[in-house]
């Protein structure tokens, strides 16, 4: 049996096919390789960037405290007696010699009509007794009269100009005490409760219960303690006459609102802490601060010197170090270690690492490596009053909200 040749068509056919295949491998290498190079080359991330700030500061420290009232008195009466109306509403502000209390007068009051006939009389008496007195002077200059006589008269007189000073001195109690009915402020401040009310006999003396209490309102004090080097650096010159500014805060407030001074120190260190008591006076016209409020003390000390300050969010924790990625004007970032100093609002000292108009990633430090290459927005330095290089409000707006998104 033989074999049939191939026809030439068959063969033709063959090789275009084969022709085909390799052409469509070629094109779809030719894709491949166009499109490499562009899945090489991502695009590079963009990070936000402040530059370091450059600004005069004062160091502070910062203590915990408790708030206390310049004057706290506790309302006593000082006579007895039946209380007999209540002239304030509780927790209201009250003047200095606004009335509190009311204590039934009316044995007072007629204690002081009998002192005053009491001193009527004894007024009377005295002037009788001093015009018997002048007589027998003259008799006793015409030897009229006996020495004995006239001896006894002098004393009558004698003692009744005493008994008229002392019934002036039991008149003048008996208006005290009757004075005393009535309970005043002795300071002007916030009133507590009623403890006693209408109705209720109260008694006289420092042992007696308080009617009330009251506390001055403004100023008021923030008492803290202090550490020994502290007391040494900054609060000691207190006592020479020198200001040290103090700053507070509260316990819903996350920085310092209100500024005040070192009013007074103790006059001890307390061995067993090693801290010393020390009171900040602040105004407190509106009533805010309330005596045994928590307080945050933040003590300003020492001269005001240079000093470098970043945003708290800039810095970065690697084990026990801290870092901020720098920005090169090429879009390089580099890491670099930096040592902290005292806060200043929520900005941070840097006292070593940085250097001043370094720009350093302020948003977006998670996104990026050291020696990678970044696109930098530049945004200003939180809390810059100038607005920082190249910062402007919506900038720093669009920063705040990739934070938050961040």
């Amino acid at each position: 049996m033989t074999k049939k040749p191939f026809s030439r068509n068959r063969i033709a056919y063959a090789v275009l096919a084969v022709a085909a295949v390799a052409g469509i491998g070629a094109l779809s290498a030719i894709r491949v390789n166009a499109s490499a190079p562009a899945q090489a080359a991502p695009m590079e991330p963009e990070v936000d960037v402040a530059t370091v700030l450059n600004r005069t500061v004062t160091d502070w420290q910062t203590y915990s405290g408790r708030l206390e009232a310049v004057d706290r008195v506790d309302v006593r009466p000082q006579v007895s007696g039946t209380i007999v109306a209540v002239e304030f509403k509780d927790g209201a502000l009250v003047k200095k010699g606004q009335t509190l209390f009311v204590i039934d007068p009316r044995p007072y009051a007629a204690e002081v009509d009998r002192a005053k006939a009491q001193l009527a009389s004894a007024q009377a008496h005295n002037s009788y007794a001093q015009t018997d007195w002048q007589r027998a002077q003259r008799l006793m200059a015409d030897n009229a009269i006996a020495k004995r006589d006239y001896d006894e008269k002098q004393n009558t007189a004698l003692q009744a100009a005493a008994d008229v000073k002392a019934a002036q001195a039991a008149l003048e109690t008996a208006q005290i005490n009757l004075g005393y009915t009535t309970i005043v402020a002795p300071v002007s401040g916030r009133v507590s409760r009623a403890e006693i009310t209408v109705g209720n006999v109260v008694s006289a003396g420092a042992s007696a219960a308080p009617l009330t209490t009251l506390v001055s309102v403004s100023p008021i004090y923030a008492s803290f303690d202090v550490d020994e080097q502290t007391y040494l650096k900054y609060i000691g010159r207190v006592r020479n006459g020198g200001n040290v500014p103090v700053d507070l805060g509260l316990a819903d407030e996350t920085g310092y609102s209100r500024k005040g001074v070192i009013a007074s120190v103790d006059n001890r260190l307390d061995t067993s802490s090693g801290t010393i008591r020390v009171r900040g006076r602040f105004d407190n016209a509106d009533g805010t601060l309330v005596p045994g409020l928590y307080a945050r003390v933040k003590v300003g000390g020492g001269e005001p010197h240079p000093a470098l300050l970043i945003d708290e969010a800039a810095i970065g924790t690697d084990q026990d170090k801290k870092y901020v990625l720098v920005v090169d004007p090429k879009g390089q970032v580099a890491y670099r270690e930096v040592k902290l100093g005292a806060e200043q609002g929520n900005l941070r000292v840097i006292t070593a690492g940085l250097a001043a108009g370094e720009r350093i990633v302020v948003n977006g430090i998670q996104r990026v490596r050291p020696g990678a290459t970044v696109r930098a927005h530049m945004v200003p330095m939180t809390d810059d009053p100038a607005g920082g290089e190249g910062g402007n409000p919506t900038a720093d707006a669009g920063r705040a909200t990739q934070a938050k998104n961040s």
